[in-house]
């Protein structure tokens, strides 16, 4: 079994791919992590440092890893 990693999304992002990253890796609707952390800055007001921090931390979506889940989609 192949264990799952976190990666920046390089192609369902908005501003570098953090939400597309994480809803890729939790296998769910990047638009529900976008909501969640609009609401987690607007009213808790840690959302913008913790998706900076995450975005200098979390690394770039390696080649081959973007490119299998291009062609995974392309055979549909």
């Amino acid at each position: 079994m192949e264990q799952k990693k976190l990666y920046l999304s390089r192609t369902d992002k908005k501003i570098s791919g953090v939400c597309g990253g994480l809803a890729k890796y939790m296998n769910t609707d990047t638009t529900i992590i976008r909501l969640l952390w609009v609401f987690t800055t607007l009213f808790y007001g840690f959302g913008l440092i913790a998706y900076i921090a995450a975005a200098l931390i979390i690394p770039v979506e390696p080649d081959e890893v973007f490119h299998k889940t291009r062609n995974d989609r392309d055979d549909f």
